[in-house]
């Protein structure tokens, strides 16, 4: 379809349904005229939404009637179509060559010629359901109450209320007026029970079907608000400053009075959270120059349009700190209840330099007036890191680590030995003698750290550190060299052995007086004030027992390290395995040996057993504490109210709840509970519900041990089935 003709029809279309709405409209005007005298505002309200509605859904339904077939017998009334217009809407594939050449015709017609497809306005109609409407308004609101000389009261004057005929509320209006800061628009409802912001403005418009000689609203801490009377209504104004509950009492009384809520929302102050950088302390770049802030500000009713960054700059170190701020204002974007702000800190131009912190915190206000809520960020800290740091940062990558020596143990010792025995195929025999000599040095390691409980010397003196000058000698046997780097890991492992475990040459027999002590060395330490080893035999620190247990233990890792450094693991693990035995037998002994303290008992009179006799015996029953009522007036009337012969004290229990109504969840339910009580004494149900809501306000008492949570289906089944096994 040419685009020419959719529009048309488009428009021929929104002709028929405004044209439909215009002429329901004063319909739907002259009847909401006529409720309005006849029923009041609440009825007229209802009466115009409904015509409205029923309006637009006729509008809708008589423009959706103009659909292609419409459009089809309108182009037809078109003489150059030649009643050709529905090959417009036919697939291509069901035409045949004649018909392709007439919808080509069509085609071409339409786009020099297009009918106009809107139907003329009903002006006519219009004029007639217009003025129409307007008298019956005109009768509807301006038709006198009364009619002759004679004065009587009109059907919708509501006569004088008397005790035989009680007022009853009629119809009622609630105008609504929230501050300004809000930004609410003012709102006006039916129903009496409402929630509105704190602050509002509330006025009622009230109307009986008996005019009572006085109308007031009694709330349930004791404020009122008289009500006026305004010609048949009567009205009161109140501003909302915290949630209540609330009655509407007349003189003579108003029959089936009922309890109303005001729920009263505070507003509450503004939320701030930081977007960028996304952790609190930042460490900076060398070099850096700009600082990237970005934080996230929320209302309920909206977020100044501004706010302030605190900037911060700490200086110096230790003691001499400096402190310099700034403070920059920001302007938000996005809606008035989450507001963004963001700034980007020329560090240059604050001062910062290398080694200063700089602390951003970003404060926020609301609308509220006259005095607005604020809220502050939590400080974030851009660290600058100093020359020193840097230099520091740059030579850490350079420093080569080293591990701290590692020692194996007799059971790790027996494992690389197996595992060498499984490799003997598989590797070279000078391979295979090389790892079997290293494991063997391990083994001399591990019998020398043991030995120093014996007070046993080491197997040779501490020797200085290698320097180029100090060219190497083969004073030394070659039954304990190493042709292989491996040799020299092995030697400097021994040699910090022996440092640590204090066997460095000292003034002992056999040890070269002339070697230098090795710097840090605790032994060589002591060695030059002191003597740092026993005598084997007079070695204290072990039992004699234990002390020849740990010697066996000894003697099997001296044999096992001679076959190991032989090339012979097969041979070495008897021995192995034997001073692994000798080791747990010293743990156990070691255990067993150390002093032990019981507690003193008192002896037991063996006269006494078995007699039943429990004198002077103390109870092992732990007496239990009755916890005390933190709110004895309102467990008891708790209490009362199981009866129904008690009357609680009910001004009591309400000033209790004035007292702690910031500390209850609800604390109107429990005020509503205690009118409904006060107006029906006798009520059953009354009763019931306020001792729910009194049980609801008692302090629960301290945590204790809780009960075992029961089992589920499938825990029963399995203790279930550990019964049946018994």
């Amino acid at each position: 379809m040419i685009a020419a003709l959719q529009q048309r029809w488009q428009q021929a279309r929104r002709r028929r349904w405004w044209s439909t709405l215009l002429l329901a409209l004063p319909l739907a005007l002259g009847a909401t005229a006529v409720a309005l005298r006849l029923g009041g505002f609440d009825i007229a309200t209802v009466v115009l939404l409904v015509a409205l509605l029923a309006g637009v859904a006729l509008s809708t339904w008589r423009s959706r009637q103009l659909d292609r077939r419409w459009l089809v017998r309108q182009l037809d009334r078109h003489a150059p179509l030649q009643d050709s217009a529905d090959l417009l809407f036919a697939p291509d594939d069901a035409l045949n060559p004649l018909q392709h050449r007439q919808r080509a015709h069509v085609h071409a017609t339409l786009q020099t010629q297009t009918p106009d497809l809107r139907t003329a306005w009903p002006r006519r109609a219009l004029l007639a359901a217009w003025l129409g409407a307007l008298v019956v308004i005109a009768l509807a609101l301006g038709w006198p109450r009364t009619s002759g000389g004679t004065a009587r009261p009109s059907p919708v004057t509501a006569p004088l209320a008397t005790p035989a005929q009680p007022p009853r509320l009629q119809s009622s209006r609630l105008a609504i007026n929230t501050p300004a800061y809000t930004g609410q628009p003012a709102r006006v409802q039916s129903t009496l029970d409402a929630k509105v912001a704190q602050g509002s403005a509330l006025q009622w418009s009230l109307r009986f079907s008996a005019q009572p000689r006085e109308a007031v609203l009694q709330f349930h801490d004791g404020r009122r608000v008289a009500l006026r009377r305004e010609g048949d209504s009567w009205t009161g104004t109140w501003t909302a400053d915290r949630p209540a509950l609330y009655r509407v009492v007349t003189v003579p009384a108003l029959a089936g009075p009922r309890l109303y809520r005001l729920d009263v929302l505070p507003d509450q102050p503004p939320r701030v959270r930081v977007l960028a950088p996304d952790r609190t302390l930042v460490l900076g770049m060398p070099g850096q120059r700009q600082w990237a802030l970005q934080f996230e500000a929320t209302d309920d009713h909206g977020v100044a349009a501004d706010a302030q960054l605190k900037i911060t700059l700490a200086q110096g170190s230790g003691e001499n700190i400096t402190f310099r701020e700034h403070t920059l204002t920001l302007a938000g974007s996005g809606t008035p209840t989450l507001r963004r702000f963001a700034r980007t800190l020329d560090l240059a131009a604050l001062g910062a330099e290398s080694g200063n912190d700089v602390i951003a915190q970003l404060q926020v206000r609301d609308n509220r007036a006259p005095t607005p809520q604020t809220a502050q960020s939590t400080s974030v800290i851009l660290r600058l890191p100093s020359v020193e740091q840097v230099q520091g940062a740059e030579l850490d990558g350079m420093v080569k680590k080293t591990l701290p020596a590692y020692f194996r143990s007799q059971r790790q010792i027996i494992i690389d030995a197996e595992a060498l025995i499984k490799l003997r195929r598989q590797l070279p025999a000078e391979e295979f003698i090389k790892r079997a000599d290293a494991i063997g040095v391990d083994q001399r390691i591990l019998r020398l750290r043991y030995g120093q409980f014996l007070g046993e010397e080491s197997e040779g003196g501490a020797k200085p550190p290698p320097t180029s000058d100090a060219l190497p000698t083969r004073d030394t046997p070659t039954a304990d060299a190493h042709d292989d780097t491996d040799a020299h890991a092995h030697a400097q492992a021994e040699t910090s052995d022996h440092a640590q475990a204090g066997h460095d040459g000292h003034d002992h027999a056999g040890a070269t007086p002339e070697a230098p002590p090795v710097f840090g060395s605790a032994t060589d330490v002591l060695s030059e004030y002191g003597h740092t080893h026993d005598h084997a035999e007079a070695a204290t620190l072990l039992d004699p027992q234990t002390r020849a247990t740990l010697k066996a233990a000894l003697d099997q890792m001296w044999s096992s390290e001679g076959e190991l450094r032989q090339g012979r693991p097969e041979a070495a693990l008897p021995y192995a395995n034997k001073a692994l035995a000798f080791i747990k037998q010293v743990q156990q002994a070691e255990r067993i040996y150390l002093a032990r303290v019981g507690p003193e008992l008192p002896p037991i009179d063996e006269s006494r057993r078995l007699s039943g006799d429990r004198t002077d015996l103390g109870s092992r029953t732990l007496p239990i504490a009755a916890v005390p009522a933190p709110e004895p007036a309102i467990v008891s009337a708790w209490q009362q109210l199981a009866d129904p012969a008690n009357t609680p004290d009910l001004d009591a229990i309400a000033q209790w709840l004035q007292r702690n109504d910031s500390r209850l969840p609800d604390p109107l339910s429990l005020a509503a509970a205690i009118e409904e009580l006060r107006v029906a004494p006798d009520c059953g149900e009354c009763r019931a519900v306020l001792r729910a809501r009194l049980w609801r306000a008692l302090s629960r008492p301290s945590p204790q041990v809780s009960r075992r949570t029961p089992p589920d289906r499938m825990g029963q089944a399995y203790l279930d089935a550990l019964e049946a096994t018994r």
